[in-house]
């Protein structure tokens, strides 16, 4: 039998501009986790809560970058950022990319990546990108899976692209056109 006592919370996928101490702290949790599981964005484990802060709060200081979240149950559990280039960068201004994106492990399976993709693309084709690019590592299986079931191809691989405390990996560098060139 359901529970009924708890209103039923659909996933959200919205644009962060401010933080509320929960939201950071949600965000921070949910970073770690991907950290851990080897599903962060480039860290290998997790930094000091005071870093991974002022990370976040220094993305939302930079003008070219937009900080999406997924919320699921209310709490945020995933990232990505739109990063635009800068305004003087004028032969690449038709090419926006993805970063910092994730969900956490015990959020996953329920839609919050495609719909978080979903919206960051949308964002960057209301803006006038032409062409959406992302890099991953190699052991980022499920990453890989939903950008190729996406539309991104991938159009580059770099021998060592990161030091996964082990070994080195490649990364594989994706893009989607967003509109005719």
């Amino acid at each position: 039998m359901a529970d009924r006592s708890r209103p039923i919370q659909q996933p959200v996928i919205e644009a962060i501009t401010e933080f509320s101490q929960a939201d950071l702290d949600d965000l921070c949790e949910a970073a770690e986790e991907a950290i851990i599981d080897g599903n962060g964005f480039g860290w290998l484990t997790p930094p000091r809560r005071s870093v991974q802060e002022n990370f976040w709060r220094g993305v939302l200081m930079v003008p070219v970058r937009e900080l999406y979240c997924a919320r699921f149950e209310g709490r945020i559990v995933g990232s990505g950022q739109l990063v635009k280039p800068f305004s003087n960068n004028e032969a690449g201004a038709h090419i926006a990319q993805v970063a910092t994106f994730f969900i956490a492990p015990y959020a996953r399976g329920h839609g919050l990546a495609i719909g978080l993709l979903a919206v960051i693309e949308n964002s960057a084709r209301e803006q006038g990108f032409k062409v959406l690019e992302v890099d991953v590592r190699e052991t980022q299986a499920a990453a890989i899976a939903l950008l190729e079931a996406n539309g991104y191809e991938k159009w580059a691989t770099k021998k060592n692209y990161a030091w996964n405390g082990e070994r080195y990996v490649d990364g594989f560098y994706f893009k989607k056109e967003l509109a005719e060139l």
